[in-house]
């Protein structure tokens, strides 16, 4: 099955070089346009209407952010995913994940563009909705990593949240379980590494193999039975041997 694709590049050296990437790699692909600025960018989009927009960050008269902008100031849902083209630093990274949007970092991988196009087709009913947008230029917007919120995204559809109300985290094999103050848990198709990465930087440390909690929300640390810390949520949970110093350490540093 094919899926339709917009390419959103000022160089056209790497629009070349995305469509051979794109022939080599998945073929099921199809650009049927291309665009240099965020104009020409939008107005191809409205035209074109594509499954698939790969989008630059940097563009001749503004930046791929200001096409988005176009899109959510007019309250417009965009019927297409976005996959973003970056070359900047880690903070935009952190911002498209902290979004839960698709991003390539420049020069393109190979083996990370099919990644991401295998991930778009099991998603390909899907769409970039307006939070998502929204979320990510509020968080690129900051410049910074102190972000605030989160997007959670699950068959239920996109679940925004503040990070600081996040409780704790329970992995389950390739999955991950958000325990949200005042909201039910939220279930999501990512692994709870992945979000070690993200939230670290937050007051979240990983005490355990299924565990990541964010040290606000910690009761109480028990040194009895093996270890355990109780949470405001009143659950308990083990803490594995190797992690138990790093944890002391931080509630130390916050005493």
């Amino acid at each position: 099955m094919k899926i339709t694709a917009l390419l959103i590049d000022d160089d056209p050296n790497l629009r070349s070089g995305m469509r051979g990437l794109l022939s080599m790699v998945a073929p099921e692909v199809e650009i049927v346009a291309e665009a240099d600025d965020v104009a020409s960018g939008v107005a191809a989009i409205e035209k074109w209407q594509p499954q698939v927009i790969f989008l630059d960050i940097q563009l001749n008269d503004g930046t791929g952010f200001d096409v988005l902008e176009y899109f959510t100031k007019n309250n417009t849902v965009l019927r297409t995913q976005v996959v973003f083209i970056t070359a900047h630093e880690q903070y935009a990274v952190k911002a498209f994940r902290l979004s839960a949007l698709d991003y390539l970092l420049k020069p393109v991988d190979p083996d990370e563009l099919k990644s991401v196009v295998e991930k778009l087709k099991k998603s390909q009913n899907e769409t970039t909705g307006i939070s998502h947008v929204e979320l990510l230029l509020e968080n690129i917007k900051r410049q910074t990593n102190n972000f605030k919120r989160i997007a959670l995204t699950n068959s239920d559809g996109i679940h925004l949240f503040e990070i600081t109300d996040i409780i704790r985290c329970e992995s389950e094999d390739n999955y991950t379980t958000f325990y949200i103050r005042n909201n039910k848990p939220v279930l999501v198709s990512r692994t709870l590494k992945e979000f070690e990465e993200l939230l670290r930087d937050h007051g979240f440390v990983r005490i355990h193999q299924s565990h990541l909690i964010n040290l606000t929300f910690l009761k109480c640390y028990v040194k009895k039975n093996g270890g355990y810390v109780i949470m405001a949520d009143q659950t308990h949970l083990p803490i594995s041997q190797r992690n138990k110093e790093r944890l002391q350490e931080l509630i130390t540093k916050t005493l």
